[in-house]
């Protein structure tokens, strides 16, 4: 009913986010506890993070820095004053009884991210950004979400950690739209070292706020908003949006009720279930009473530290994309898939392609060997075997026919379990070049076994020399294929 309702009205679907991302600093926000994940729980903590009483903040000017880079990522302006602000709220992980955020004045502000549009992948959505600002995160409550019977444990490492939450025009359209800007602002997050973006860690967490506007009789009609709350992968976040559609769709039809007759509500997703369910009526911001925190002083930014910060970043993902078009011919899949897999892997790649000379070859290698090693042996590219000069030089080899496909994956394997150079793993494997001369007697033998192939290949049938290209391998393992074929198809057209 609700499909047909959607499909049969005018109904348009109004999503903005806001995306909590963690910061890569070594330290918290305001002391010096370690804000690396996974250590034993509250081990991670002092009376700072704790909020005992008399202790006092100080600033981790590491994630100012990385909060403006991420700023000028998504194009914010950055303003010369900031400051801090205290949200007050009840909530046990919360043992300060407030969250130092940002309220009224933000580290960044109205900035935009052009996205992809998946209706139609030759034009782009410009997706607005309101802010991004800094604030702590709270501690983690671990409940018992199967049988509801056990005691809650809270854990407060995570007291403290930096956050930089990003708040989204409510311009997207779609749960595509929505995975479309996380997948890109992921992307220039991690690329740019601002945080590692672990969505299993809940280092990046996700909050939508959903309605819908309806088209009746010519006049707009706008559905309840609801915020559904810490989702912690783009699947979740694309589910919970099109069940939202679905039970907004449905609610407006048996009750009619208008974003002027309820008020903003928030949701949680239930990932087992695949439905949304009632939190709370949401808070307004005055209901958080904030107020400038007295402990920490405003924070200028001055324009020379804008400047340098900027001069400093990495090239932004969508820029690589393109150099690595225009600069080494890759089409633009291939750019992408390279590009997506971080900075380190992208200069593994430059780094190949350069030794090689062959930069199509080398992306092709590095798509399919390099990534599904990686994948099968769970490592980063940083400890890969295989450096990006041996890479290099293997694939000249090849590029210079001196090596067919078949033999550089011998020697690419080999080095991958054993320290050598190319050179000394070619020695190894007992890989030689075969001379013409003995190229053109093997094929000679294997015409004369075969005189049903030299029928074939005279009565038309070209691809019948594939079967004697085989049976030369098991002869020599060192002949080369192409040269093989090329060597049967002179020799029958004698």
């Amino acid at each position: 009913m609700n499909a047909n309702f959607i499909m049969s009205h005018d109904v348009t679907t109004i999503i903005g986010l806001e995306v909590h991302v963690q910061l890569k600093t070594k330290t918290k926000l305001f002391c010096g506890c370690s804000a690396e994940f996974g250590a034993s729980p509250n081990t991670q903590v002092c009376p700072v993070c704790l909020g005992l009483p008399g202790a006092l903040p100080v600033m981790n000017e590491q994630a100012i820095e990385l909060a403006i880079c991420a700023g000028l990522a998504i194009n914010c302006s950055i303003p010369e004053l900031t400051k801090w602000d205290r949200k007050q709220y009840f909530y046990p992980d919360l043992p300060k009884g407030y969250q130092i955020s940002q309220f009224d004045l933000p580290i960044c502000a109205d900035g935009y991210l052009e996205i992809t549009d998946p209706a139609n992948p030759d034009a782009t959505r410009h997706i607005g950004i309101i802010r991004a600002h800094l604030e702590e995160d709270a501690g983690k409550s671990m409940h018992d979400e199967v049988a509801g019977k056990s005691d809650t444990r809270i854990d407060l490492n995570r007291c403290g950690t930096p956050l930089l939450e990003i708040v989204s025009q409510p311009d997207l359209r779609s749960s595509a739209e929505v995975k479309e800007y996380l997948t890109q602002l992921k992307l220039i997050l991690t690329h740019l070292g601002i945080s590692d973006c672990e969505m299993q860690e809940g280092s990046l967490r996700v909050d939508a706020n959903v309605n819908l506007h309806i088209n009746v009789d010519g006049k707009k009609v706008a559905t309840p908003i609801v915020e559904v709350k810490n989702m912690n992968s783009f699947r979740a976040v694309e589910r919970a949006i099109e069940f939202e559609v679905e039970r907004q769709a449905i609610d407006w039809q048996a009750d009619g009720l208008t974003i002027n007759d309820k008020p903003k509500t928030t949701r949680g997703w239930d990932d087992s279930k695949e439905r949304t369910f009632i939190q709370r009526e949401k808070e307004e911001s005055a209901d958080y009473r904030y107020f400038p925190d007295p402990d920490l002083l405003p924070v200028r930014i001055p324009r020379e530290q804008v400047e340098e910060i900027r001069k400093s970043m990495r090239e932004l993902p969508n820029v690589t994309c393109d150099r690595l078009q225009s600069q080494h011919g890759l089409k633009q899949y291939d750019a992408n898939v390279i590009v997506n897999q971080g900075p380190q892997l992208v200069a593994y790649f430059e780094r190949v392609a350069d030794v090689s000379g062959d930069a199509k070859r080398s992306s092709s290698w590095v798509q399919q060997d390099v990534m599904r090693t990686l994948k099968e042996r769970d490592m980063v590219i940083d400890e890969f075997p295989v450096t990006s000069v041996q890479l290099g030089e293997l694939l000249k080899l090849v590029s210079d026919a001196k090596l067919d496909n078949a033999r550089a994956r011998d020697v690419f394997n080999y080095l991958l379990d054993k320290e050598s150079t190319v050179e000394e793993a070619i020695k190894s494997l007992g890989i030689e070049q075969v001379d013409s001369s003995e190229i053109d007697t093997l094929c000679q033998e294997l015409l004369d076994a075969n005189p049903n192939v030299v029928d074939d290949v005279r009565g038309g049938k070209v691809q019948a020399v594939g079967s004697l290209i085989g049976q030369a391998k098991k002869k020599n393992p060192n002949a080369n294929p192409q040269q093989v074929r090329e060597t049967l198809l002179r020799l029958i057209g004698e």
